[in-house]
């Protein structure tokens, strides 16, 4: 196929289409944003303790039936256990008042049989208070929220099968409507069961939105407009969406119909359909010219430019290569693997932390609601800077630095007393803070490790790594639940190895966007080891299996190129 952006170059950098194509496939993104991270206030689980049926018992029965214990020196009641009713209801008719007539370390305790008392000061229900889980069920809801990510690991497989068969556009859309359908029927839920299997659905259906949106938006918009989409425009307008949800969440304490609202929210979207155009670029790999004619000359019309009489010729069909290239190829040559190897560790601590602490908002002191807020809106200067960085930072520093200052101050709550829980929110919006800038950076510079002819592999390699991550942080969250400072060591732990880890990467600024397998860079420090013969006769047979495609490629591909302007 010939250069797409020189036959399109006559409409410009800019324009009436470029930007109104911009915010109509941006307002998409917001959607993701508060239809992901609803678990925070459907899963979190409110106070309560045992609920006592009315046995007329004495007030100060009724009181003392629920256990004391003490925690961080601090007495509360016990949530899942209490004394055993029969033996109070006769000790209350005795007349017998506990602590003066009866020591209560001596009595029996038993579990809450009769269910639990819920407080309603901050949800009036959710799926925990529906379907009771906690004291021994409790590791239902960080399974429900895994359910979530494993949805996203189907989802980010099958999309992008689907778009170049398909189309863009259509997977968009049709995505949306999954979406909606999956999160209103979720909100039907007659069981836990059925609430994590249509997870599944909202999952792959929300990740397969994304990345056909986020691909839609890089192939339809012009270089320019094509940075400003994918290192800020997506982004943050996930970000809007993921602020707005604590506020919707705040009005609406009831799940079911928090779902339903949710769900509602997507048909805003239907009108779009006739305003977002199908990908020229998909169109053409199709064969379908004059379709793709169709919607350059109506671009052209919007920004006031004259097209010429024939925009793409029929000798720009394209061709072929002579290999295609699969995930295996990724870890053939010792350098590409080891590459590869660090890249998905890199991957899965930066997910690992950056959806831990985005889960955990519920359990840190003060108002959930302004707790997911203030971890939202601390991703949009991270985006921000990252944007203004990268284009200047070298990827190694950068990256290595976000990922110590996100993993350092993970390690040092554990240190803050529970006196100063303002100090220990703050760390962690600077936790959170550090994590969005490592997940925005790590996203460019794996791009640009690959070369173009195993790019879309590597990265749908490591987005696997990435789900894997996703997948693994509410358990990490959940390890909470027995010892709170856990958690943060094992994500802070995790994130530090990864930042030395980083260090044996090769350096990607400003060096030319390798387009072949032979053009990539060689991992440093002890990746440099002298390699074996044997293993270099490997990577030259290998190398010239796919020689012919790839010299085509060199010759119509000359040039210097980055990333964002690819």
């Amino acid at each position: 196929m010939g250069d797409y952006d020189d036959d399109t170059a006559f409409l410009g950098q800019s324009g009436p289409h470029f930007w109104t194509t911009f915010f109509l496939l941006n307002t998409v993104f917001v959607s993701t944003g508060f239809n992901g991270l609803y678990i925070v206030f459907v899963g979190a689980a409110p106070e309560h303790r045992c609920l006592v049926p009315d046995v007329n018992l004495t007030e100060a029965w009724a009181e003392a039936i629920i256990p004391v214990a003490v925690v961080h020196g601090e007495e509360v009641r016990r949530q899942c256990s209490r004394y055993r009713l029969d033996v109070v209801r006769n000790l209350s008719a005795a007349g017998y008042l506990p602590g003066r007539d009866v020591n209560l370390t001596d009595l029996e305790q038993e579990r809450c049989v009769d269910g639990w008392l819920y407080s309603k000061e901050v949800y009036r229900s959710n799926i925990v208070t529906e379907w009771d889980l906690v004291c021994g069920d409790e590791w239902k809801v960080p399974f429900a929220s895994s359910t979530l990510f494993v949805g996203y690991l189907f989802g980010s497989l099958i999309s992008g099968h689907l778009s170049d068969r398909y189309g863009r556009k259509k997977v968009v859309f049709v995505s949306l409507a999954a979406q909606c359908l999956s999160v209103l029927l979720q909100s039907f839920s007659q069981s836990w069961r059925m609430f994590c299997v249509m997870f599944l659905f909202v999952g792959a259906s929300q990740i397969s939105l994304y990345i056909s949106a986020f691909v839609l938006g890089t192939e339809v918009l012009s270089k320019t407009m094509r940075v400003l989409f994918t290192t800020l425009g997506a982004f943050l307008f996930y970000c809007i969406g993921y602020m707005t949800l604590p506020w919707i969440a705040y009005g609406i304490r009831e799940w079911r119909t928090l779902l339903a609202v949710l769900s509602m929210t997507s048909v805003v979207y239907i009108p779009l359909w006739w305003f977002i155009p199908e990908s020229p670029r998909w169109l053409i790999t199709q064969g379908r010219l004059e379709e793709a004619e169709v919607i350059v000359r109506e671009a052209a019309r919007k920004n006031k430019v004259a097209a010429p009489p024939v925009i793409f010729k029929e000798s720009e069909l394209g061709f072929l290569p002579s290999r295609t290239y699969s995930m295996l190829d990724v870890l053939r040559s010792r350098n590409m693997r080891r590459i590869t190897l660090m890249c998905l560790v890199l991957w899965m601590a930066i997910n690992v932390g950056y959806f831990g602490l985005s889960l955990n908002t519920s359990n840190l002191s003060g108002d959930p609601f302004m707790n997911c807020f203030l971890s939202a809106a601390s991703e949009v200067p991270a985006y921000i800077v990252s944007t203004w960085l990268l284009r200047r930072c070298p990827r190694k520093a950068l990256l290595s630095s976000f990922l110590v200052l996100g993993g350092g101050v993970l390690l040092l709550i554990q240190f803050i007393p529970n006196n100063l829980q303002y100090v220990a929110l703050a760390l962690e919006m600077t936790g959170k803070f550090g994590f969005t800038m490592a997940f925005s950076i790590v996203y460019i510079y794996t791009a640009e490790l690959y070369p173009t002819v195993l790019r879309n592999v590597g990265m749908g390699v490591c987005s696997s790594a990435a789900r894997i991550g996703s997948i693994t942080a509410p358990y990490v969250i959940y390890l909470g639940s027995y010892n709170k400072a856990l958690p943060y060591i094992l994500m802070g732990s995790l994130t530090i190895a990864s930042s030395v880890v980083n260090f044996f990467l090769p350096e990607t600024l400003d060096k030319d966007l390798p387009e072949t397998v032979e053009q990539m860079q060689q991992c440093q420090g002890l990746c440099n080891a002298p390699r074996k013969k044997e293993e270099k006769k490997e990577e030259k047979k290998e190398e010239e299996e796919g020689g012919g495609g790839r010299r085509r490629e060199e010759e119509g591909g000359g040039g210097r190129r980055t990333l964002p302007a690819d």
